[in-house]
């Protein structure tokens, strides 16, 4: 556990009592500070108090009195499409608002640090998609090369749940837009941002509240190296300001799909192949093509901004190469399921949105997909450009029918069940065909969260199998 300074014998109110509000708690007391808890559920509520923690009703008039600081779960808004009731008492009363990433980066770092022989490093990762395959790659190589690695935020473990850092140690955070939105202290040693895609856009207020969200990793102190996907023009924006010029090789820039000349430092991916460049120089290269667990160019992105990420701590290419060939991906993304009669199953589940949906159609060939479900603001018309590859469209969830109107003249069977889409795309599957779940869509209307969406694609498939 990361013992949260600062607030020895204050009272700090916590609003949400999920995995990251009771950590929270929990850091919170091992530092000194009097955790005040609450949460509109009264189980929630329950499972603290049986902790010792003290339910405090946030929400009546006076709650906020002696309090010295709010801290809030990230899936509670805070700004748009209105402030939870909670945090504009807190304003009100002059209370700061931070959450548990501010927490953890005003506190990861102690005196014992002074004894290390190399001190610890934060790597910190954002963006829209491959957020999570990138951070779990850079612990994947750390792991490889036998170096102290822990992984956690949006992935892994909360981040205040972590064994403090040992000796040369490394913590990789996958951090979505809602934990960098409202922490008051982001201080990474690195900080990667992967892409930008409209997503989350009631939240954030539209695509520009979005990306300032995104853009506070980079700006709330700033990393001592900034890796950024310059593929859209808020990274090539980002990236920009993050440099002092082109000799700067703080910055990294890399790219999925073009050569980034210059004489500063880049990472990119043509035709399959990985290049690094240094000062006007190629230093290192990788044939991605053959890796099974980074299929298709999202996944070859991935590998840049993993590979750029620790080769910042000198971890050589052709260890990191050697790395790439064991890691097995993560389940739900891209994840090869099963292969019956030369047909392969792959479950794409966390592709929610149209854009990384799109790039799971574009890392396959003679596809059925299945997709569908709550469809979110924006549209489909990112995918429109990518349904070549695409035999037949098999597709789910409650508004089917009207999910299927955006899909134009592409042959396509309304479904609505995940057992009646994998069922009837199985049976009409040839040799070479890919039986792919990319939804487009969030999975709320269906399942409590992609996981499970997945899990019973999953458990479809099996039953064929």
């Amino acid at each position: 556990m990361i013992a949260v300074q600062g607030y020895d014998g204050a009272r700090v109110a916590v609003l949400g009592l999920g995995r990251s509000g009771l950590a929270a708690a929990r850091a919170l007391r091992a530092g000194g500070a009097e955790p005040l808890v609450w949460d509109d559920s009264a189980e929630a509520r329950a499972t603290a108090e049986a902790e010792g923690f003290a339910a405090h009703d946030l929400t009546r008039a006076g709650a906020f009195s002696g309090v010295a600081s709010l801290i809030v779960s990230p899936g509670i808004p805070h700004l748009y499409p209105q402030p939870h009731k909670v945090i504009a008492a807190a304003w009100a009363a002059g209370v700061p608002v931070d959450n548990d990433i501010g927490l953890f980066f005003r506190s990861v770092a102690t005196h014992d640090w002074d004894d290390y022989d190399v001190a610890p490093k934060v790597i910190a990762v954002t963006g829209s998609n491959g957020k999570s395959t990138t951070a779990a790659l850079i612990h994947h190589i750390l792991t490889h090369v036998g170096r102290d690695s822990q992984l956690a935020g949006n992935i892994g473990r909360g981040v205040l749940d972590i064994d403090p850092p040992g000796d040369g140690g490394v913590v990789v955070l996958e951090l979505s837009s809602y934990q960098t939105e409202l922490a008051r202290a982001m201080t990474p040693d690195v900080a990667v941002f992967t892409n930008l895609s409209p997503d989350h856009l009631d939240r954030h207020g539209g695509l520009g509240g979005y990306f300032a969200a995104k853009r506070r990793l980079f700006a709330e102190g700033g990393p001592d190296r900034a890796i950024i996907g310059v593929d859209e023009a808020e990274g090539q924006f980002l990236a920009n300001q993050m440099s002092e010029g082109n000799g700067d090789d703080r910055l990294i820039r890399i790219s999925a799909g073009q050569k980034l000349d210059g004489p500063g430092w880049s990472v990119f991916v043509r035709k399959g192949f990985l290049a690094e460049h240094r000062k006007g120089r190629q230093v290192g290269a990788i044939d991605l093509r053959g890796i099974p667990g980074l299929p298709g160019a999202h996944n070859h992105q991935n590998a840049c901004a993993a590979y750029a990420a620790v080769r910042t701590l000198g971890i050589a290419p052709r260890v990191i190469e050697a790395a790439f060939h064991s890691f097995q991906g993560l389940p739900h993304r891209s994840q090869m399921v099963a292969e019956r009669d030369g047909v392969r199953f792959v479950n794409d589940s966390k592709a929610t949105n149209p854009d990384s949906a799109a790039k799971a159609l574009a890392a396959f060939s003679n596809i059925r997909w299945i997709c569908g479900g709550l469809e979110k603001e924006g549209g489909l018309a990112a995918l429109m450009p990518h349904l070549g590859q695409v035999r037949k469209a098999y597709v789910i969830g409650r508004e089917a029918r009207g999910f299927a109107l955006h899909l134009g003249d592409l042959p396509l069977e309304i479904c609505e069940t995940m057992a009646q889409a994998v069922a009837q795309a199985a049976a009409e599957a040839e040799p070479g065909d890919t039986v792919l779940l990319a939804p487009a869509a969030a999975s709320f209307d269906q399942y409590d969260n992609f996981e499970r969406r997945g899990e019973d694609f999953m458990d479809q498939v099996a039953k064929l199998t």
